[in-house]
């Protein structure tokens, strides 16, 4: 496997030619992070960008008395965008879900590269359009939908953040525990586990510890993704 397969993944860079990505991989340097490790954290300083080599992150936001995911993301992605783009704070606070590589560019090395390959820059614009256009179908649904359809509009937002698809059916590892779906839902933990059993009982779903099976995604998400 050549050592720049890995940036051909991720969307922003999957029309560069290999030496352009050769000299992305030797700009840059790969980190490992354990398991439970604060990648980032929220309101410090952005001056680094992230693209997940190996592992699982999440996203989040968090006060006093609870914590928001916002997103898991996967081999491929990336993460910290927007502090190097207007040179503010971090959003939010990013931990690793599981054991993780991500590679690192600093904030002048990512700069240069959107002068250097407007094509990079274009797709990012059409990456960042996605995520915010996802957002706003996100909160509509949150804000619409009665306690079932908030619940599914969760588990097809991690489905399509860290799910894996094979002849139709969906499985999600490592779910978050109920308390934190609940908070993702805006409902109680008590609503998240009846609602799943809901949807086990239809034959929607199966559930073996924390890992879960949409067994029909295209079906669940016609059903809920309106």
């Amino acid at each position: 496997m050549n050592k720049t397969d890995f940036l051909r993944d991720v969307p922003i860079f999957s029309e560069l030619q290999d030496n352009t990505l050769e000299k992305i991989y030797n700009s840059g340097y790969i980190k490992s992070y354990k398991k439970g490790d604060t990648i980032l954290s929220e309101s410090e300083s952005g001056t680094s960008m992230f693209f997940i080599v190996e592992g699982k992150v999440k996203v989040i936001r968090s006060d006093e008395d609870k914590e928001i995911i916002i997103s898991l993301l996967g081999p491929g992605e990336f993460f910290g965008e927007m502090s190097i783009l207007d040179g503010m704070g971090r959003s939010a606070t990013v931990t690793a879900v599981e054991d993780s590589k991500l590679f690192i560019l600093q904030r002048h090395e990512f700069l240069d590269l959107l002068y250097s390959y407007p094509e990079v820059s274009v797709s990012l614009l059409r990456e960042l359009s996605i995520r915010l256009r996802n957002a706003t179908n996100k909160i509509k649904a949150l804000s619409l939908k009665d306690a079932e359809g908030k619940v599914a509009t969760v588990l097809l937002q991690i489905a399509d953040d860290i799910g894996r698809i094979k002849q139709g059916v969906v499985e999600i590892d490592n779910l978050p525990y109920q308390q934190e779906l609940a908070n993702m839902a805006g409902t109680s933990r008590e609503t998240i586990s009846r609602t799943l059993h809901s949807f086990a009982k239809k034959g929607l779903i199966e559930i073996e510890g924390s890992k879960i099976r949409i067994l029909n995604y295209e079906q669940f998400r016609e059903l809920y993704g309106k």
